[in-house]
């Protein structure tokens, strides 16, 4: 659908692989571990996190920490164990980064 948008050329293998899963059991290719791209493995934990903290018709978002926990819950076997702490580490920076803003009245 994509691969006639010159720009996103580059990222086509991440697109295509980011739901690979690490042990194997995703798609489209079953691809496991490092023969999953490595912009895969982050973009299929950060698509995984906003996929379940967004709201969707048939169900609320969770927070912030049930996202979190699902996440390292699945860390291992569907995500990169490495990308998983690292996305919630940044995550949680600007979490604080934009509670503080807030805090100081800075839009």
């Amino acid at each position: 659908m994509i691969q006639h948008i010159g720009f996103l050329r580059p990222a086509l293998p991440a697109i295509r692989h980011h739901h690979e899963r690490l042990d194997g059991y995703g798609y489209p290719d079953g691809l496991s571990r490092e023969k999953i791209p490595l912009e895969a493995r982050i973009l299929a934990v950060a698509d995984s996190y906003d996929a379940m903290t967004s709201d969707r018709p048939y169900r609320s978002p969770l927070s912030h920490e049930a996202g979190a926990a699902e996440l390292r819950r699945c860390a291992g076997t569907q995500f990169d164990r490495q990308c998983v702490e690292a996305f919630l580490g940044l995550l949680g920076d600007a979490s604080e980064l934009v509670l503080t803003s807030h805090a100081q009245g800075v839009a």
